[in-house]
C-alpha cells in the first residue's frame, strides 16, 4: 500500500513522537581547520572506535515543544502507511524564540524529520522533505534551513542529496556536548541561489 503524507495537528505530537528518531553513530564528520581556519574549513569522515546510539528526543522531546514555542505557524506532517504512522516532519516558521530563524519571515526551519527504523532508506524521507518544501512555499518562504550535527552523517548526506548546501559549521554551538559540531544546511526554494 502507498504511503500518504498528510498534515497533522499539534495535539498529535505524542503520537508523532512514537516514531523513533534514534540512530546509530558509526562515523562522524570531523572539522579540519588548516592554519587555525585561515585556509578554510573542511569535513572529514571518521569511523568511531565504539559505535553508539543517539536519541534527540532524550534532549528535546516533541511533547515539550508547545510549552516552549507558539506552534501556531508550524507545519506538522505525518507519513501514514496501512493506517500506521511511519514517519513525520515538523517545520517552524515565523516564530519568536526560534533562534535558527534569526527573525526572518522568508526562512523556515525543518525542525524535525523522523522515519521508523524499518522504513528508512525507502524514499519516505525524500517525500516528507518535498512536502516540507511545498508547505514552506505556500507561505512564500524562500529559504529552508536544517540543523544537524557532525555525529549524524546519514542526515548530512540526505540533506545534501535533497539539494541543500552546507551554510555554517559551529564547533562551539553546544556547550554541554563539546564533542558535537552544529551543521546548518540551507535550500533556496526560489531557485535563485543568492542570499
Amino acid at each position: 500500500m502507498a504511503t500518504a503524507i498528510v498534515e497533522d495537528r499539534v495535539e498529535a505530537l505524542s503520537e508523532y513522537a512514537q516514531v523513533s528518531i534514534e540512530f546509530h553513530v558509526r562515523e562522524v564528520l570531523d572539522v579540519v581547520a588548516p592554519q587555525q581556519g585561515l585556509e578554510g574549513l573542511s569535513l572529514r569522515v571518521r569511523t568511531v572506535d565504539t559505535p553508539y546510539t543517539k536519541d534527540y528526543d532524550a534532549l528535546n522531546h516533541p511533547t515539550q515543544w508547545p510549552e516552549r514555542f507558539d506552534m501556531s505557524r508550524w507545519g506538522i506532517l505525518a507519513a501514514i502507511k496501512n493506517g500506521l504512522r511511519i514517519g513525520g516532519a515538523v517545520v517552524a516558521w515565523d516564530t519568536e524564540g526560534v533562534d535558527l530563524l534569526a527573525g526572518r519571515r522568508d526562512m523556515a526551519v525543518l525542525w524535525d524529520l523522523r522515519i521508523a527504523p524499518v522504513e528508512r532508506g525507502k524514499g519516505i524521507g525524500a517525500r516528507l522533505f518535498r512536502a516540507v518544501e511545498d508547505w514552506a512555499l505556500a507561505r512564500d518562504v524562500r529559504w529552508l534551513k536544517v540543523e544537524t550535527q557532525n555525529v549524524n552523517v546519514p542526515a548530512s548526506r540526505f540533506y545534501a542529496s535533497q539539494g541543500c548546501i552546507l551554510g555554517s559549521i559551529d564547533r562551539f554551538a553546544y556547550p554541554t556536548l563539546p564533542e558535537e559540531t552544529q551543521l546548518c544546511w540551507y535550500k533556496d526554494l526560489s531557485g535563485d541561489q543568492t542570499v
